[in-house]
């Protein structure tokens, strides 16, 4: 894709008004993703930019959004690693890179070649369901058993309070 420049002198020099211009044909950038198309959730995914050597600071867009998403500036070369983190499923979509050579400030390169990233949740392991099953009802056995030996705790309690009350009374004392 080509990008024209235009440079004219001021409006007072009439009489020596001129205009040149000039293509500047910038190549757009490379891009590859280091995993699979499909990732599952959590997964660091790692996105390369590279711009052939043209230098300057490379961008790393994502279709739907305005503005790119990450930039990098990599002094010396001509590869940004960009880095999803512990991705999610609103990381899906597809990414793009472009860039802005260093030796002209106000011209971008075309957006590149794209990578389409999908994000599934971690699928459930065979008989999940089941474990889950046996969870609930090793619970349900464990409160009631709770439950069980609380009463009996109260119940004791009672019963010897109840004793020591007819212990007393058959003694003669007057009872707690």
């Amino acid at each position: 894709m080509a990008e024209f420049s235009l440079v004219c002198v001021k409006l007072e020099d009439a009489m020596k008004y001129w205009c040149q211009y000039w293509i500047i044909d910038i190549p757009p950038p490379n891009i590859s993703m280091n995993q699979e198309k499909i990732v599952e959730v959590g997964t660091n995914v790692t996105i390369q930019c590279c711009n052939q050597g043209y230098g300057g600071i490379i961008f790393l867009h994502k279709d739907g959004h305005s503005a790119p998403v990450q930039h990098q500036d990599p002094r010396g070369g001509g590869t940004a690693t960009f880095i999803l983190v512990a991705v999610t499923p609103a990381d899906s979509g597809t990414y793009r890179c472009s860039y802005r050579p260093k030796a002209s400030l106000f011209v971008s390169s075309p957006l590149g070649d794209s990578v389409t990233l999908e994000v599934t949740s971690t699928p459930a392991r065979p008989g999940a369901e089941l474990v889950s099953r046996g969870n609930l009802v090793v619970a349900v056995v464990r409160g009631c058993a709770a439950v069980l030996i609380f009463g009996l705790g109260v119940f004791f309690v009672i019963d010897a309070r109840s004793l020591w009350i007819r212990r007393d009374e058959s003694l003669g004392g007057e009872g707690i």
